[in-house]
């Protein structure tokens, strides 16, 4: 039997504002960022309960790994003897081999799901090209728990939409933390951690300790608390790569690597720095196509720098150049899938790293071209 809230939807939109209505007799969570995920299953497990304050008690956990298909449709035919009338919840984690194992039988099953349970996924793809995914359709309430990317664009690198992660941050800190976030110290704390929802939690916590409760947390607390020296060498290291100064930057790369940093986890900094280059240089290539005379510090402030760090990032992005800055976008995603893949050691990925350093080294920009003007050579 449908439930009335089926669709598609992300963790944050799922967070803010949770569909009202029947509960749904599926929900896949799906995606990578297990912090979204964390955070989606308590609050699904409010809306799954329906009032039931003892709605655990209707909930059998699964392996992915190990869980038997039988098992899990013979939990989804019970009816619930403790937990107050409602549908027993079958919860499926790393389900991803679930799926692949039983894809015929899941077919089945979501072509006619049971009235009498609820069966959650927890996935990290739920590709929409799939068979059970388009059977899942009528009746599945998919969320997504991946980092959010900008809605509406053509580019096959989708952007991380910047502002719906502040956004988050900021409302996050005040009701989970109960401090004020400003909005500089916001835009601070996401080019220092990168877009990654834990670890700007855990920030968010430190950050609490150091001001009254409801207090104001400003860009200057951020920058002293975040990560310690970690994080001003960690700013420094994203101004160096900016600057085209790759000794600087390899030399604040050691002194982090050295001191037990994550090179995974230096990307997410580096990363989230550089696509708002890429983001301003794309920006300033479509109003040339439109035949518009672009304003270089306006796609700047469009790609996410304030007002009073404008300057600075001009002139990056000019010693940078239009062609190294549009190949930007490319450049991370390959150093991404390498840092996660051929090159995840710590030797290799820190090789993967420093090549980036070389390519955005001021030698290797535009050379005999002063940049000046809005024309950004």
């Amino acid at each position: 039997m449908p439930g009335s809230m089926p669709g598609a939807m992300h963790a944050l939109d799922f967070l803010e504002s949770p569909p009202a209505g029947k509960s749904p007799p599926v929900c896949v969570l799906y995606g990578g960022e297990r912090f979204l995920k964390s955070l989606v299953r308590t609050q699904l497990m409010k809306l799954l309960a329906g009032g039931n304050a003892d709605v655990e008690s209707s909930v059998t956990r699964f392996d992915g790994e190990t869980a038997e298909y039988r098992d899990v449709v013979d939990e989804l035919s019970t009816v619930s003897m403790f937990g107050g009338g409602g549908p027993r919840i079958a919860w499926i984690d790393d389900a991803d081999e679930f799926v692949d194992r039983y894809r015929e039988s899941l077919e089945n099953y979501l072509a006619k799901p049971r009235s009498t349970g609820v069966l959650v996924l927890a996935v990290e793809s739920w590709p929409a090209n799939t068979r059970v995914y388009k059977i899942s359709q009528p009746y599945a309430l998919a969320i997504d728990c991946r980092v959010p990317e900008v809605a509406g664009s053509r580019s096959k690198i989708k952007p991380v939409d910047e502002s719906r992660i502040k956004r988050w941050l900021e409302a996050w800190a005040r009701a989970s933390h109960n401090i004020q976030l400003s909005s500089k110290a916001a835009q601070a704390m996401m080019e220092l951690v990168g877009p990654e929802f834990g670890m700007l939690d855990q920030e968010l916590a430190k950050l609490a300790l150091f001001v009254p409760v409801g207090g104001k947390v400003d860009i200057d607390l951020v920058k002293e608390v975040v990560g310690g020296w970690r994080t001003k060498t960690a700013w420094d290291l994203n101004d160096a790569v900016a600057d085209g100064d790759a000794a600087k930057a390899l030399g604040q790369l050691d002194k982090l690597i050295q001191a037990g940093q994550d090179p995974l986890a230096l990307y997410g900094s580096i990363s989230w720095s550089l696509r708002r280059f890429a983001a301003a240089a794309r920006q300033f290539r479509e109003a040339e196509r439109r035949g518009q005379r672009p304003d270089l510090r306006a796609c700047l402030m469009q790609a996410g720098f304030w007002s009073d760090n404008v300057d600075k990032a001009e002139e990056q992005l000019k010693q940078m150049g239009r062609q190294r800055a549009l190949k930007l976008y490319r450049w991370l995603l390959e150093l991404d899938l390498g840092l996660k893949g051929s090159h995840s050691s710590e030797h290799a990925a820190r090789f993967l790293l420093e090549q980036l350093f070389f390519r955005l080294s001021k030698p290797l920009g535009p050379q005999g071209r002063t940049g000046t003007g809005p024309t950004m050579r």
